[in-house]
């Protein structure tokens, strides 16, 4: 496997990410509108809109990629917006290795706490798995955030 990654985002990475986010059959269509909202917000503010990604690619196709950003009115502060693999290419560390680039273009911005954040419903059992995995703490808990009896969980990756 050929994995490389970019950071500078394309026109055609418009399309690439409603695909790598509609082939995971996990998020809701308003949730893949919003994924979609922030690369074309991208695209047409440059870095002044506030979201960077990195993208990983196999064979010049785009097979996952993160989003994240600095926490505004923080010194040192990104969230972790999305990470996603494309369904086809899952288990096969892409994620991880997504995760590790990010942290290194955090750093070079002299970030050191990334935050994550996630729903505890049974469905995303597996988000939350992934990012303890992945050494991420879980930060918090908000009762009843997202509606009733689905909170928001926050996780916080402390970088050395």
């Amino acid at each position: 496997m050929n994995l490389i990654f970019r950071t500078e985002p394309r026109k055609e990475d418009i399309l690439n990410i409603r695909e790598i986010v509609e082939s995971t059959g996990f998020f809701h269509n308003y949730e893949v509108e919003v994924a979609v909202e922030l690369i074309q917000e991208r695209l047409n503010k440059g870095i002044e809109s506030g979201y960077e990604f990195v993208f990983a690619e196999i064979d010049g196709k785009t097979v996952g990629y993160t989003c994240f950003g600095h926490i505004a009115c923080t010194k040192s502060s990104y969230d972790l917006y999305w990470i996603v693999t494309h369904n086809s290419f899952r288990g096969q560390g892409i994620g991880k290795k997504l995760l590790s680039e990010t942290y290194r273009c955090i750093k070079e911005r002299e970030g050191k706490n990334v935050y994550a954040e996630t729903s505890s419903k049974p469905q995303y059992l597996p988000t939350r798995e992934f990012y303890e995995k992945n050494f991420f703490d879980k930060e918090a808990q908000i009762k009843d955030f997202y509606d009733e009896n689905d909170d928001k969980v926050v996780y916080v990756k402390r970088l050395a």
